[in-house]
């Protein structure tokens, strides 16, 4: 596999070793050593799959410590903008975010560590989205931004997307007490 830097720290974009043949294709979504190896030595504790139709956007979302989560993010099917965010206020990239395509094909995961608002739209038909997280989840520590937030400066590439009530309700940047 090849892991790769993002503009954010401690965020990295990982795209997996993919054997393939007229059959198909074959790859290891998670193999700890191997991740280990790549100094990503964290422990999954729960594992999570969505479904979602075009132009669902779901975030930007996070879990407040003790709750904080680790993610790694894949896509199984479709396509999506997946979107980061910084919270940590020691950060050097505290307030900046980071955006991919994340695809069944083109296997690419994304490491979110703790400390950031995750979020993602759908671009295919649906999409089924897949995560590791380091952390259970738990309803009480439950956080986020407002996906529109001017400050984010933030390119969906959608005026109107799919939200779900809780989201489209969230706190912008300026409200926003980070706990990071």
């Amino acid at each position: 596999m090849n892991v790769f830097e993002t503009n954010l720290n401690d965020a990295l974009l990982i795209q997996p070793r993919i054997f393939g043949d007229q059959r198909g294709f074959f790859f290891e979504t998670y193999q700890k050593n191997r991740y280990q190896k790549e100094g990503m030595d964290f422990q999954f504790v729960q594992d999570n799959l969505s479904r979602s139709s075009r132009g669902t956007l779901r975030g930007l979302h996070f879990q407040v410590p003790p709750y904080a989560q680790g993610k790694l993010v894949y896509v199984l099917e479709g396509a999506v903008l997946d979107v980061i965010v910084d919270l940590r206020k020691k950060s050097s990239s505290y307030g900046h975010s980071f955006q991919v395509e994340l695809s069944a094909e083109n296997k690419k995961q994304l490491w979110v560590p703790p400390g950031f608002a995750h979020g993602f739209l759908v671009l295919s038909d649906s999409a089924l989205f897949a995560y590791k997280c380091t952390h259970y989840y738990n309803q009480e520590a439950e956080g986020g931004i407002l996906w529109s937030d001017p400050f984010l400066k933030i390119k969906w590439s959608i005026d109107s997307p799919l939200l779900s009530e809780k989201d489209s309700n969230l706190p912008t940047w300026e409200n926003l007490k980070s706990p990071f």
